[in-house]
């Protein structure tokens, strides 16, 4: 199988290296790619916005399955493009994809299907913002109904600031603050079956402690020790399911990866949000883990045979992944800075860890820094501690001038807390 993947960050990444370690794939393509990226994918240019030209490259390549890693093609209607010209693809419809492109769309469906989360007000004036704030109370809860880059979320005490950011957003969802820590469960789905991942916990916040402003996430790590055994299974039938089954009622049959971000309350579990696609970073600490080779199983998924395939196999295994982010990020980052130290970690800590690309660009025979999330440092290891202990010595390795990165990423669950 000849296998096109859309994007060019580090989920596009670990989703090559995946690929590329899968027997059944003869041809691997990336389009744009970065420049980790080219060293297991053969990399072509190409607007990932423009569903033409990505359904144009898919027929010329032969690709016998499209893999779309973005949200933002996936609202602006790729999937389609491609799945009209008769190529496979994974990946949701435009339609679908509303269900991470409109906050207020996933709030109608989960309450269509019954699915537990945050009581909200969807609020287009002054009046209806103020209204929704003083409802709720602190800590405010304030959300662009848009795509941000994942920065759209703004959770703070400060009514000010809620208030200015909710005036910001042309449409935004106000709801109630969920307590309790976060999770993020991916599924694989066709519209009808759905096969759950393991879950994974991300870190948003840009400083330690979880401290800073709302990143597109700085960290991750799987599996969760703390987190109760039946999760996956408590999720799979009060979340995922009732969504799939709810977006196929409407006509509207979501296939591809579904991610619900959510909360364990003290009420129980609570949806934060839904993805209509593989996450950032959680992706690079869940493929760590896979063992089922991947490409079948998008494949399933893309042709509506999900049911087929035996039931995922995963490594025992931890896996911890660090991003290393550029100078200001998530304001707006210094790009341009020569990478250093990838060759070191490519002899000294492969296998058990490694560098998936993010924002980066090949300018000669260097590589540089090309956008806000530059790196994510992966590695896998018998528990968290020693995933972890071995992230952090490939980190060491890095040298990007200007650069930041969280000191915490995993270390409560490492010790048991």
């Amino acid at each position: 199988m000849k296998v096109l993947v859309i994007g060019g960050g580090a989920r596009e990444h670990a989703l090559c290296r995946s690929l590329s370690l899968d027997p059944d794939v003869s041809a691997l393509y990336c389009a744009p790619g970065n420049a980790g990226i080219a060293e297991v994918a053969e990399l072509y240019p190409v607007d990932a916005l423009d569903g033409a030209a990505v359904a144009a490259l898919a027929t010329e390549l032969g690709a016998g399955l499209v893999v779309v890693g973005p949200e933002a093609p996936l609202v602006a209607g790729v999937a389609d493009a491609v799945r009209a010209v008769g190529i496979p693809v994974f990946g949701p419809s435009a339609e679908a994809a509303l269900l991470e492109g409109s906050k207020a769309f996933a709030k109608d469906v989960m309450a269509a299907a019954g699915v537990p989360t945050a009581r909200s007000y969807v609020c287009t004036t002054p009046e209806e913002v103020d209204e929704a704030l003083d409802a709720f109370g602190a800590p405010y809860v304030v959300k662009d109904d848009g795509l941000a880059a994942g920065k759209g979320v703004v959770v703070t005490a400060d009514l000010a600031a809620a208030r200015a950011h909710a005036l910001g957003c042309d449409r935004v969802v106000i709801e109630e603050f969920l307590d309790g820590p976060e999770v993020s469960l991916f599924a694989i789905t066709d519209g009808v079956t759905v096969l759950p991942l393991q879950p994974a916990q991300d870190f948003k916040r840009a400083l330690d402690g979880d401290e800073g402003p709302n990143t597109g996430g700085m960290g991750a790590y799987s599996p969760l020790p703390w987190a109760d055994p039946k999760l996956v299974d408590e999720v799979m039938a009060s979340v995922l399911q009732p969504t799939v089954d709810e977006l196929r009622r409407r006509g509207t049959p979501f296939s591809g990866l579904l991610y619900a971000g959510l909360a364990i309350t003290s009420r129980g579990v609570r949806v934060i949000e839904f993805n209509a696609r593989f996450g950032d970073p959680e992706t690079q600490v869940v493929l760590a883990r896979l063992r089922t080779p991947l490409a079948s199983v998008l494949l399933g998924a893309a042709t509506g045979t999900l049911h087929t395939e035996p039931p995922l196999n995963w490594r025992e295994d931890a896996a911890v992944t660090v991003v290393i982010a550029s100078h200001n990020y998530p304001e707006t980052p210094r790009t341009g800075d020569p990478i250093e130290g990838l060759a070191e970690v490519a002899a000294e800590d492969a296998p058990e860890a490694y560098v998936l690309h993010a924002g980066t660009r090949r300018e000669g025979d260097a590589v540089v820094s090309a956008g806000g999330r530059v790196l994510s440092v992966t590695a896998t290891g018998s528990d968290l501690a020693q995933a972890r202990e071995r992230a952090y010595k490939a980190v060491g390795r890095i040298r990007l001038d200007g650069s930041q990165h969280r000191t915490d990423i995993a270390a409560k669950a490492a010790e048991g807390r």
